[in-house]
């Protein structure tokens, strides 16, 4: 049988590093499935769970210097942000495994019977079960956070499932090496290590999804790919979840009067933001909206000084760079669109960061503009002028789903008057996740209270991938009626053996 190999590639000279295996047969893939499906009974004690979690965590912190060194040779992203995105997986890990040791995602519920109500009411427990094997579908900007050791991973374990990850690969290497020491802690925790595996190669991904052993997905990438894994898990004979991150513009609103108040902090920061990672953050802002007039021109301005100072860096590979250099040249041939800052190719292996601007009145025009309202993943963004508040709403009405919002304000329109701002907040709550005021989206709190997910196409499901509420994704509620005490589940049993959170109803 022909192997294709797996090569971890330098992005910053587009040559191959070293071949990291080869691309996984229909057969490995079942033989990774059936291993992990295997896996769940050692996996559903929560004690071991929660330990497996931290010894990951603690593996990966004890081999950081080894981890980032990998990472930043697969993608460029450098050690400073890859330092960040280490202590963010390993916080992850470790808040996972507090989750499971506090009990309060089961969810458990208890009506007690209650034979004078109309109709009466039979004694009824209901707590939350994992669906079985996950499959994780690994990002490519984020080689840790999103990937093999990442949210996804994190969270399905936490809930008691397997997991099977299809590596990215612009990070095999990294993948792999997450992976051993992955496999490493559940080995050192009691658990098998096939509770964790990975496999390579897009046909991978395929066989992944269709495999009648694997019951929920998680991915994180291209609006084209994400619908079509969606799409592939839809149209199996038995359907599974699949919670796909897709896309976003994550489009921010200046108002007039914020503005009029600190147009050079809006325009510094906005340029931050666009090219933090080299514009590779799934919350870059792609589409802003600035006033019309010379508040609006102190905007761009300070915008066009920040971003004609950045230096040209580096994608996760050359595939990207030629989509970006290709998306900004159709872009700006657009008629009427001007680019202060010209975007694109800063170099045989770099990009330079730039801007776009446009009238809103061309872009509610439609038909060739629409291509400034799909998302283009590098260091650029769109600038789109608007007169009024009514022709803000009119480009914000041509959106669809966004996993952030952004709102500029002035100090006075946060003060929450009825007024532009409070409706500006009711019409991006209908469109994002997220709704960031005065601030800028790109940075994403892994916190409970966080949503990192949004409509259509940000996500094709209203779950989200970040805080600890990602764990709710890989689970499925069960109702017991009228059933004894000594056959439920220990979770639900009366004297409540395992000390776990519950609501009561009844006497």
């Amino acid at each position: 049988m022909t192997t294709t190999p797996v090569w971890s590639v330098d992005p910053r000279t587009g040559k191959q590093r070293e071949q990291v295996a080869v691309e996984a047969t229909p057969q490995e893939v079942d033989e990774a499935v059936r291993a992990a499906h295997a896996a769940r009974g050692p996996l559903a004690d929560a004690t071991v769970r929660a330990a497996f979690l931290r010894a990951a965590a603690a593996l990966l912190d004890e081999a950081a210097a080894h981890v980032i060194e990998a990472a930043d040779a697969e993608t460029a992203l450098g050690p400073g942000r890859l330092t960040g995105e280490l202590a963010r997986t390993t916080g992850q890990l470790r808040a996972f495994a507090d989750a499971v040791d506090a009990g309060a995602y089961l969810d458990i519920r208890i009506d007690r019977a209650d034979p004078a109500l109309s109709p009466p009411r039979p004694e009824l427990r209901r707590y939350k079960v994992p669906l079985g094997v996950v499959a994780v579908y690994a990002a490519s900007n984020f080689p840790l956070a999103f990937s093999v050791p990442g949210g996804d991973t994190a969270s399905a374990l936490a809930a008691g499932c397997p997991v099977v990850v299809k590596a990215h690969p612009d990070h095999p290497a990294t993948s792999e090496l997450c992976a051993s020491l992955l496999r490493r802690a559940a080995v050192a925790t009691g658990l098998p290590a096939e509770v964790v595996s990975v496999v390579h190669g897009f046909d991978a991904g395929l066989e992944l999804i269709r495999h009648p052993l694997v019951a929920a997905a998680g991915f994180t990438g291209s609006i084209r790919g994400g619908r079509a894994l969606f799409d592939a898990a839809a149209a199996r004979p038995v359907p599974i979840p699949f919670h796909g991150e897709l896309g976003s513009l994550n489009p921010v609103v200046v108002t007039p009067a914020a503005a009029a108040e600190r147009a050079e902090e809006i325009g510094s920061g906005l340029a931050g933001s666009v090219t933090l990672g080299v514009g590779q953050f799934c919350v870059k802002p792609g589409l802003v909206l600035v006033p019309e007039g010379p508040d609006g021109d102190r905007v761009t301005g300070e915008l066009t000084k920040a971003l004609g100072e950045t230096e040209p860096g580096v994608l996760l590979d050359h595939r990207m760079r030629e989509n970006f250099v290709a998306g900004v040249r159709e872009r700006a041939a657009l008629p009427g669109v001007d680019a202060p800052v010209t975007p694109g190719s800063g170099g045989e292996h770099t990009v330079g960061a730039g801007y776009l601007t446009v009238g809103a009145g061309n872009l509610l025009e439609g038909g060739a503009y629409d291509l400034l309202l799909e998302e283009c993943f590098g260091p650029v963004t769109v600038v789109v002028r608007y007169a009024d508040q009514g022709e803000a709403g009119a480009v914000l009405g041509r959106l669809g789903g966004n996993l952030s919002a952004t709102l500029q304000l002035s100090a006075a329109e946060t003060e929450g008057a009825p007024g532009p701002a409070t409706e500006l907040i009711g019409q991006v709550t209908g469109l994002a996740g997220r709704i960031v005021v005065n601030g800028w989206p790109t940075g994403v709190a892994v916190a409970p209270a966080q949503h990192h997910g949004g409509p259509y196409p940000a996500a094709t499901s209203h779950s989200t991938s970040v805080g600890g509420a990602a764990i709710e994704r890989w689970l499925r509620p069960v109702a017991y009626q009228s059933v004894p005490d000594a056959l439920l589940p220990a979770e639900l049993r009366e004297a409540n053996p395992l000390g776990l959170p519950r609501q009561v109803t009844g006497g």
